[in-house]
């Protein structure tokens, strides 16, 4: 990673794959795009390699825990979940669609996902609580929480901060996703978070820094938690917005689609085979 900036690297197949479930979700007539796009490592990783979570027993008792605080990058989520077999991949395409099972925000009450988040700054306090209540009860699981970086915006945010910090709650990972744009425009032109690390430090967290479509740098991050024993940890990922599709990359007009038509969708699968 130079520059804070992540590799353009090739994808894999996996990677691949799970963006077509995205677009299956798409292809249902509407959604947000470049969110779920630009965390799919990260989830995968999360996914295949680090939470401890049954999908035949979504409410294991000691699982670890997983919150989507972004909740408008659902699409993604909704993809890792039904390829793990949380629920069946056909309800992807009956996204957004009346009475189905997944909506355009993530919702507490489809299997797999702990809480309803859409509005912003809801996610770290929801896991914080989550975090004291595994120690009350004496269990060993780890709490993740996804932000997206226009979310930082919200104060409640770093409150949830100062507590995690506090109850030096280590066994709480906030992953940023840092794809510097937000919905109506380019972070450091609407509301600037440099120097993001240093403002994670202050508020008494561990940090790392790591190109969040990188799977070695995920893999190598998730490996080493806790940073340090006593603080929470942060891990900020810097992403592209739209990953895997060069005409939505970095471009704030595929933030979100009120309409997805049938040409669009041939559109995004040829440039995600390309890609």
């Amino acid at each position: 990673m130079i520059a804070g900036q992540p590799v353009r690297a090739v994808l894999d197949e996996r990677s691949k794959y799970l963006r077509s479930l995205i677009i299956d979700g798409l292809s249902a007539g509407r959604g947000h795009v470049g969110s779920p796009l630009s965390i799919v490592e990260i989830l995968r990783v999360l996914y295949d390699e680090v939470l401890d979570v049954r999908p035949t027993q979504p409410d294991w008792p000691e699982r670890d825990r997983f919150i989507l605080s972004k909740g408008h990058g659902c699409l993604a989520l909704y993809a890792i979940l039904a390829d793990h077999g949380f629920f069946p991949k056909e309800e992807l395409k009956r996204f957004c669609k009346p009475n189905a099972l997944l909506g355009g925000h993530v919702d507490a009450h489809i299997p797999g996902i702990e809480a309803s988040t859409g509005a912003l700054g809801h996610g770290l306090p929801i896991g914080v609580g989550m975090a004291l209540a595994a120690r009350m009860r004496g269990r060993t699981s780890r709490v993740f929480v996804v932000t997206g970086d226009g979310e930082l915006d919200e104060g409640s945010v770093w409150e949830a901060a100062l507590h995690a910090a506090k109850h030096g709650l280590d066994h709480l990972t906030v992953i940023v996703d840092y794809n510097k744009l937000q919905s109506y425009g380019r972070i450091d032109e609407v509301l600037p978070l440099e120097p993001l690390a240093a403002k994670w430090l202050a508020f008494g967290f561990a940090v790392r820094e790591v190109d969040g479509h990188d799977l070695t740098s995920l893999r190598g991050a998730f490996a080493d938690l806790p940073f340090e024993r006593g603080k929470p940890n942060a891990v900020i990922a810097h992403t592209v917005k739209g990953r895997g599709i060069p005409f939505a990359e970095l471009n704030a007009a595929w933030h979100h689609k009120s309409t997805v038509d049938a040409d669009t969708i041939v559109k995004l699968r040829q440039a995600l085979e390309e890609s």
